[in-house]
């Protein structure tokens, strides 16, 4: 028991005369203030950064909106506009203007849309005949020998 009295005795001794002097005092007060001050100041920053990636978000989707109703506001000047009012009529109401005949083709008929498999001959280039050269020649330029 009486080495526990004095260990704790050395102890205490250590701490009041080594430990908690006025220097280490003011040392370890400095090192929490400074602990403190970079706790803040990191919340800060990251707080700052976490506002200023929001604000890039709302921003943005701002600027979609605004197409968005631009898109829209474009949309219904074309759906006011005489030449959509007259498509319309004819395309729902079967109107017509005088003099004109309508001609209703089935939905299957070739007629209505062209095919995509229609290639016009001016457009199709035989590269079989031609050498790499005029191949290069014909790509870069134009040019056809």
């Amino acid at each position: 028991m009486s080495e526990l009295k004095t260990k704790f005795r050395k102890t205490q001794y250590w701490l009041k005369h080594d430990l908690f002097v006025f220097d280490n005092v003011v040392l370890m007060i400095a090192l929490i203030f400074c602990l403190v001050w970079t706790w803040g100041s990191i919340s800060s920053m990251t707080r700052n950064w976490n506002l200023a990636q929001e604000l890039m978000n709302r921003q943005r989707e701002k600027a979609l909106l605004e197409l968005e109703v631009e898109t829209l506001e474009l949309e219904n000047e074309y759906y006011l506009s005489d030449e959509y009012q007259e498509l319309a009529a004819r395309k729902y109401q079967g109107k017509m203007l005088p003099g004109e005949t309508m001609v209703y083709l089935t939905e299957n008929s070739g007629s209505v849309e062209p095919s995509d498999k229609e290639v016009l001959p001016e457009t199709v280039i035989a590269t079989d005949t031609m050498s790499n050269l005029e191949q290069w020649l014909a790509f870069l330029f134009g040019i056809r020998l």
